[in-house]
């Protein structure tokens, strides 16, 4: 508000002691203080009625439009945080909330669907490899029961 340096404040200090006396400048002082606290108070009255008129008459609703037309790209900027809020919010009584149970359930049908379609396959290939390994033996055997019996250049 003012600008006053070190030096100003300095002579002021020194022109009051001259002027009020050194008896009377701590009552001077705490005069100047008070009517600073009401003037401020007032001030900050002043600012708080001439806000509450411009909340009530819209010109805030004018300021966002001016501040949208000047930043776009800010503007765009608050939209995408108000909808990802919004998104992060859920209300399990609104539709939205609704839905998300919805597809809370259907994804816990799906995961146990796949899980048990995984069992049924991985049952399969254990099976068939049960299989082959049996096969396998049995060809083994037979080859070794092969080799024991006489051939016919032997005898």
């Amino acid at each position: 508000m003012f600008d006053l340096g070190w030096t100003e404040l300095m002579l002021i200090g020194i022109v009051a002691l001259i002027v009020v006396g050194p008896k009377d400048l701590p009552m001077l002082f705490r005069k100047v203080g008070q009517f600073m606290g009401k003037a401020r108070g007032m001030a900050r009255e002043f600012s708080r009625a001439m806000n509450d008129a411009a909340d009530q008459s819209g010109v805030q609703d004018v300021a966002k439009t001016f501040k949208t037309a000047t930043n776009p790209v800010g503007a765009a900027m608050d939209g995408v945080k108000d909808a990802a809020k919004s998104m992060t919010n859920l209300d399990p009584s609104s539709e939205t909330g609704k839905l998300a149970a919805e597809r809370e359930e259907a994804r816990k049908k799906i995961e146990a669907s796949a899980a048990r379609k995984a069992a049924e396959r991985k049952a399969r290939e254990a099976e068939e490899a049960l299989k082959a390994a049996e096969r396998l033996e049995a060809e083994a055997a037979s080859e070794t029961k092969g080799d024991d019996a006489p051939t016919k250049g032997d005898a």
